[in-house]
């Protein structure tokens, strides 16, 4: 069956994106052929379009999650059958396209409560809140943390999950209708604005002690108020630099016995029994109702304005595309 595939010509603007006809090859051996339903748009594509993150050769395709219904199975592969209801996400990455072979031990089965549309959404951000919230800081009944952009795609996956393990969140949002989102996911405060001096209200918040971990997906200038914000013996965690790059940080920003982790999804799932329990895990929460809600469906002929729109915060949550 024929379809659309999207080609990144060469790191750039939208501009380096092609549309193409894709044709489909049987799946080898191990291989499974899904035929995709929804296909996640995450910031790590956004880098990876850019050339933040450099992708081993050009062309290329990049998306990192998808999902959809088993339309072809390989030679060797025994746990899946024709029309199974099925996703996945992390490397390799190549989801921006109709179909696609992958091995069947990165497919992970969808039952019925999920539909292609949430786990397209919510898998690797689920997989993501799972590795930040129980494994680079285990979070508990009593942390206080702070999430930065706390109405976006990860960032309310994030809020609803640690509100899960009974912590208190402070959330940062951009605009009054952002902290209305992230209310309604469960943020026990907000602070409100881009210019919001983000260390006074979480000393303020915090009786002056400051938080115990902030997640911090903005970077730039950002991480220094992070970590300023944080307890003595906390935590930032930096998982995204939509602001810029990160800047350097000296072991005086740390005193004292502050840290700083730097945590990757895609490294932590290479391996494949992390990733299936993971996986496991942002399944769980899911049928939980901890998901990153849709907020925009785009063709893959619009390919380039989700990205757009995606860089430019014009929505809070999670954006598709739909081949």
């Amino acid at each position: 069956m024929s379809g659309k595939i999207v080609i990144l010509t060469a790191p750039g603007d939208i501009s380096r994106f092609r549309i193409e006809d894709q044709y489909s090859d049987l799946p080898g051996p191990g291989e499974i052929r899904i035929r995709h339903h929804a296909i996640g748009v995450n910031f790590i594509d956004v880098y990876q379009r850019r050339g933040i993150y450099a992708l081993p050769s050009y062309p290329a395709v990049i998306g990192a999650e998808a999902a959809g219904i088993v339309e072809a199975i390989g030679a060797g592969v025994a746990d899946f059958k024709i029309d199974d209801r099925v996703a996945y996400a992390g490397p390799p990455v190549g989801a921006y396209c109709s179909a696609r072979n992958v091995a069947a031990e990165r497919i992970i089965k969808l039952p019925d409560s999920i539909s292609a549309k949430t786990a397209a959404s919510s898998l690797l951000k689920g997989m993501t809140a799972h590795l930040l919230l129980e494994k680079v800081y285990p979070v508990q009944s009593g942390t206080t943390v702070m999430i930065h952009a706390a109405a976006g795609g990860l960032g309310s996956m994030l809020v609803r999950w640690a509100k899960s393990l009974d912590a208190t969140v402070i959330g940062t949002v951009s605009t009054p209708e952002k902290a209305r989102l992230a209310e309604a996911c469960g943020a026990d405060h907000l602070i409100v604005g881009r210019g919001a001096d983000i260390v006074a209200e979480a000393k303020q918040l915090t009786g002056g002690i400051g938080v115990d971990v902030v997640y911090d997906g903005i970077g730039g200038g950002m991480l220094i108020e992070s970590i300023r914000a944080i307890r003595p013996f906390g935590m930032a965690v930096t998982i995204g630099q939509v602001a810029g790059p990160i800047p350097p940080v000296s072991v005086e920003d740390l005193k004292p016995g502050k840290s700083l982790s730097s945590p990757s999804i895609m490294a932590w799932c290479a391996d494949t029994d992390r990733y299936r329990n993971a996986a496991k895990a942002a399944l769980y929460a899911m049928e939980k109702g901890i998901v990153s809600e849709v907020a925009g469906e785009y063709g893959l002929a619009d390919v380039g304005r989700a990205h757009e729109d995606i860089e430019g915060a014009s929505f809070a949550g999670s954006i598709l595309l739909i081949p």
